[in-house]
């Protein structure tokens, strides 16, 4: 038996489901599930998510069934007719997607069929099976995305040599993910590209439904899309390439080269993007020389996020900022095959350091690993301090931080402490904003 996950960092398939479809312009999601769920979903996405909101349609305006005992036990596929009939109503959607709870599919609601009789008459509804089993958020993404991507956009015979798509990076789940995708879409597009993020600025929902005319498909992630990356190229025959989520000079040059030959862009062309970025990057970055070394401002971090941010920030910290992170803390759940994959990623730093990679969903046990790298002081005259320490995580993070007298910046999910507007942490100019958030707070107090 599987144990429990002690303040687990994600949402159940629902949440992750309803996060992504929230973030599509002009779409509608409607709950086919228990009332009450759509409810305490939008509260842990608001609430951990540096306060998102409710967007277009969403939040406790979401639309659902809200079954109840009667439903459960004679079925409640009428009751999700019902539902659908007054959302077109009275919802002014482009799209609309049913996600279903984990208690209707238990008791085998079709809720697929339901929506088909809707689709076979001209409404653009879609959905799929999202009860809370399947998986976490990120399951819920990739359940979405598999299913758009079958069903939704549309075949295309022709391709457009300038146009990528980009996904990868889970709206909500990355709380920075809007900024994040604008710093992507900028990156590319100086190599000369038309990027479609679907999740970013400007976005619409044709960008969506025509992005089978891309050349290539480029997940930024080793772990989140990859699954619905091999559904696009099974359906719409469009490659793809899975590029490492990058943070400061050293990762986003790895990804640009990465993409730039999967894109066929000539070596001097990828290198004059690279150099301009670097400096515009570093013409910022001088500024801190001076402070740096006369207060003495590096550090040893402990970095506890996900399969994404976690390996970023690691390699920006001590390859881009000279600090030691010593003490990484992955939280996803993931496979054997997906551990060594990411764990790939610790290897090789030019600055020598090598992290201890440690792989725990459990909230709890952050300060049990920081205790076992760098044991309590039991009255001994010398011993291996943590010390001068920063620890970069969530919110959930804050006790720890405050048990050893570290500074703390919450990066990944859940951010309550802190209100994110269009922030973003990838890339060169993201990588500037991280930096000068955690500057900020070690000269805080002068």
């Amino acid at each position: 038996m599987s144990k429990f996950i002690d303040r687990p960092r994600y949402l159940c398939a629902l949440g992750g489901a309803i996060a992504t479809l929230s973030n599509l312009p002009r779409t509608i999601p409607i709950i086919h599930a228990a009332a009450g769920c759509g409810g305490n979903i939008f509260a842990a996405l608001n609430g951990g998510s540096g306060y998102i909101g409710s967007g277009y349609c969403g939040g406790q305006a979401l639309p659902s069934s809200n079954v109840g005992e009667k439903d459960i036990v004679f079925g409640g596929e009428e009751r999700l007719e019902e539902e659908i009939e007054n959302t077109l109503k009275i919802m002014d959607g482009d799209l609309y997607f049913v996600t279903t709870g984990c208690m209707v599919e238990m008791i085998g609601d079709d809720a697929i069929s339901v929506a088909r009789r809707f689709k076979d008459k001209g409404t653009p509804i879609f959905a799929a099976d999202t009860g809370g089993f399947h998986g976490n958020s990120f399951k819920g993404y990739e359940i979405v995305l598999k299913t758009l991507f079958a069903e939704y956009v549309t075949k295309k015979t022709g391709k457009k040599a300038d146009t990528v798509n980009l996904w990868g990076i889970v709206p909500i789940q990355d709380v920075f993910w809007k900024g994040n995708l604008t710093v992507f879409k900028k990156l590319l597009g100086e190599l000369g590209f038309h990027v479609n993020t679907f999740f970013g600025e400007g976005e619409t929902l044709d960008n969506l439904k025509n992005a089978g005319e891309a050349t290539l498909n480029i997940v930024a992630s080793e772990t989140f899309g990859i699954e619905a990356a091999q559904v696009f190229q099974e359906v719409h025959g469009v490659p793809f390439v899975s590029i490492p989520f990058p943070i400061g000079p050293h990762g986003t040059e790895e990804f640009l080269r990465q993409a730039g030959v999967a894109l066929k862009v000539t070596d001097r062309k990828i290198e004059n993007v690279i150099k301009k970025e670097k400096t515009h990057y570093y013409d910022y970055i001088q500024r801190l020389a001076e402070i740096y070394n006369d207060i003495d401002l590096q550090r040893y971090a402990v970095i506890v996020g996900d399969s994404n941010y976690s390996p970023a920030l690691s390699q920006f910290l001590a390859e881009d900022m000279g600090w030691l992170p010593e003490l990484v803390i992955i939280t996803d759940i993931l496979s054997d095959e997906q551990k060594t994959l990411v764990s790939k990623r610790f290897a090789n730093y030019s600055s020598k350091v090598k992290p201890e990679i440690v792989f725990d969903t459990d909230t709890s046990n952050v300060k049990k690993h920081i205790n076992r790298h760098w044991p309590e002081n039991h009255g001994q005259r010398y011993y291996d301090a943590f010390s001068p320490a920063f620890i970069v995580g969530s919110a959930f993070e804050r006790d720890a931080a405050e048990k050893f007298g570290a500074p703390h910046l919450s990066v990944t999910y859940p951010i309550s402490n802190r209100v994110v507007l269009d922030r973003a942490y990838a890339g060169y100019s993201g990588a500037l904003s991280l930096t000068e958030d955690i500057f900020s707070l070690l000269v805080g107090n002068r």
